[in-house]
Order: structure tokens, then C-alpha cells, then sequence
């Protein structure tokens, strides 16, 4: 078993400390299975860590989780609803539509669609949990990214607008994990008719 001075490989071949390779873990398990589901034996049993060197860097499982909520906002709201939708539009209102043409293309990589976290969690740990509470905050950050393009785009009642743009948003993905592979473009459509109502 590895302890904190064996460090190992990541995916991408560089050295993971123990506290990456708990995250590492952690957020696959969660963002797959839920956090219930998983529990901190198999946690230290995938990570390959003595159990003291996981409560080191981990005193309890809601730390862990909280962490793994930030690495989410990091790698997904950021690295990839973010930054990708920023790419494909030229202008404000049209980074809002491509955020639905981000969502197409992650909903058809199977291997790399595992829904919401922040919405999971949510309705896993319910509001009152600080797993929920982080949830909540992240949400209200992509909202907040929704609320600037449309300000940007000169669209009115903007908080309005960003609170029916990710109804349509949180929508779609839930679509897309009954199955609906093309829940984002439908949602686009609606995006099209939302922005034109508040123009």
C-alpha cells in the first residue's frame, strides 16, 4: 500500500501526492455514484493510502466532499461550460447559445457525461448540508456567468433571464441522463425564443 513518501502516477504521468490521489478518486466515485454511495474504506482502498494518511489530509468526509465540489467548478463550469462556449460565440449572445452546442457535444462522450454534480448533490445531502450549501453557491456562480453574457448582450431583467437560461440548462441535462441525446439542442431552440423575449 502506498504512504505519503510513495507517490504515484497520475493519468497523465506525473506524480500525484496522496491528497491528489484521494481527490483524484473521490471525484470520479462522486460524480458517478453519488456521495452515499461511496464510503471512505473504498476510498482508501482506490486511492491506495494508509487510512491515517487519508485523515491527514481529509479529517472528515464532508471536507473531502467540499473539495471535490470546488475541482468540479474548476474542471467543469470553468474548464469546460465556460471557457468552451467563450471559444465558439463572437459575441455575448452568442456564447449564452453555445453553451447548449458545449452541452451537445458532452452529452454525446458517454465515457465523459456524468451529469450535474452541483445538482446531485443538492438533492442527495438536501439544502441545509454544507455539501448542499456549496451546491447551491456553485449553481449561483454559473448563473452568475449566464447573468453577465446577457448583461453584455444588452438583454433586460437579466437576473430573470440567467434563472430561466439555467432552468433550461439544468433542464437539459437532466434530459440527457434519461437519455435524451438531444436535449441540449432542444433547449437550445428555447434559449433562441428566451433571448428574443428579453431583448
Amino acid at each position: 500500500m502506498a504512504d505519503d513518501d510513495s507517490p504515484t502516477l497520475d493519468p497523465n504521468g506525473r506524480t500525484a501526492s496522496v491528497r491528489e490521489r484521494i481527490l483524484q478518486v473521490a471525484y470520479e466515485l462522486f460524480t458517478r455514484r453519488g456521495i452515499r454511495d461511496v464510503g471512505i474504506d473504498e476510498l482508501i482502498a482506490r486511492a491506495r493510502v494508509a487510512k491515517a494518511s487519508f485523515y491527514r489530509n481529509f479529517p472528515s468526509k464532508n471536507d473531502l466532499i467540499l473539495e471535490v465540489l470546488q475541482r468540479r467548478e474548476q474542471l467543469w463550469t470553468r474548464g469546460l461550460v465556460e471557457r468552451q462556449s467563450q471559444e465558439r460565440g463572437a459575441t455575448p449572445e452568442e456564447r449564452l447559445i453555445a453553451i447548449f452546442d458545449v452541452f451537445h457535444d458532452w452529452f454525446h462522450h458517454r465515457e465523459a457525461f456524468d451529469g450535474c454534480s452541483f445538482i446531485n448533490v443538492l438533492l442527495e445531502m438536501g439544502a441545509s448540508h454544507p455539501a448542499g450549501k456549496a451546491s447551491i453557491t456553485y449553481l449561483e456562480n454559473i448563473r452568475a456567468m449566464v447573468r453577465d453574457r446577457a448583461e453584455q448582450a444588452g438583454l433586460r431583467d437579466t437576473d430573470d433571464f440567467a434563472r430561466s437560461f439555467h432552468i433550461l440548462m439544468k433542464g437539459s441535462i437532466i434530459s440527457a441522463t434519461e437519455g435524451d441525446l438531444l436535449a441540449a439542442q432542444r433547449a437550445k431552440a428555447m434559449a433562441r425564443s428566451l433571448i428574443q423575449a428579453h431583448r
